[in-house]
């Protein structure tokens, strides 16, 4: 995708605003904060910008939790690797590759530094590491979580618990930081195939699915807007090689300006100029707005009737 540099934008914008060379040093750290509002307002405006929309990405379930250990290591969430032989599910901290929750023949353990071996009927096992917790129930349980004693258990504060929901987190190791949840498929969507899609609501700790098709499924596709990242010059802003996406660079350019229009109290030469800021960003959009009507990246659900972008 296109791209202009941010010594570019400062140049055309100072230009705008007229000093015939370059601004003052108050007022290009002024301007600098004005860019990065105005790309934040632009960012904001659609959810399947092309440049920060990903579709359809593998991610992580989360479907346990542990807290209050003493040994603060094994504390977190975790997602289901797979099952055993037996058919328990073998649980991993999240982002980790040392800590896991699986049952030794009849007791489930949570282990720190431990291996988990792949066979080839897919099954895992797990050996090795320090337990840090030991089922101790007289009558074993199905889950984890379900377990009612453990040791160490840190008196009695210790817990392993299942979520409400199942939860995707915003961050993921090697993969981008989710800004905003687009919608969320059990298996690879937009494909030949249709795929089951969840319902979800977002807090503060990513997306909770409702009503997961199966309780062992460890993980889901998700298709997301990334997080916004501001500009992070600070100095020598006309030469900054920065880049800047093309499709919002001459509204950021009016708009900056028409900001420096209010500040100088010029406020009908502002709200014109934020007009013909508008008008660029408004071209930009209308140009998702067609590819959404085309296809179903943003859109629930389509019949013959109505067409538009749900």
């Amino acid at each position: 995708m296109q791209t202009r540099t941010y010594g570019d934008l400062f140049k055309i914008t100072s230009a705008l605003i007229g000093t015939g060379g370059q601004l003052d040093v108050t007022e290009q750290d002024q301007l600098s904060h004005f860019i990065n509002r105005r790309f934040q307002q632009a960012f904001d405006e659609s959810p399947v910008w092309p440049r920060y929309f990903v579709s359809s990405e593998a991610r992580d379930i989360i479907l346990l939790n542990v807290a209050n250990s003493l040994s603060s290591a094994v504390n977190g969430n975790y997602k289901i690797l797979g099952q055993d032989a037996s058919g328990y599910n073998v649980y991993r901290l999240f982002d980790s590759t040392l800590y896991h929750v699986f049952r030794d023949g009849t007791t489930w353990k949570i282990t720190q530094s431990s291996t988990v071996t792949l066979a080839a009927d897919g099954t895992y096992s797990v050996t090795g590491g320090t337990t840090r917790h030991l089922e101790q129930d007289a009558e074993k349980k199905a889950n984890p979580y379900d377990v009612v004693v453990w040791s160490n258990n840190n008196s009695e504060t210790f817990s392993v618990t299942k979520p409400n929901e199942s939860l995707i987190p915003f961050t993921e190791t090697n993969k981008n930081s989710i800004g905003d949840f687009n919608r969320i498929h059990r298996k690879q969507a937009f494909l030949n195939n249709s795929s089951l899609e969840y319902e979800f609501f977002v807090d503060f700790n990513g997306a909770n699915i409702l009503n997961i098709a199966n309780s062992t499924d460890n993980e889901a596709f998700v298709s997301y807007k990334k997080q916004f990242t501001p500009f992070t010059v600070t100095s020598d802003y006309y030469n900054s090689v920065v880049e800047v996406p093309g499709e919002f660079f001459n509204y950021i350019a009016h708009a900056v300006y028409a900001d420096f229009l209010r500040v100088q109290n010029r406020q009908e030469q502002a709200l014109a100029e934020e007009q013909v800021a508008q008008t660029y960003l408004a071209l930009e959009l209308e140009k998702i707005d067609i590819r959404s009507n085309t296809n179903t990246i943003n859109k629930r659900f389509s019949t013959y009737v109505n067409r538009q972008s749900r």
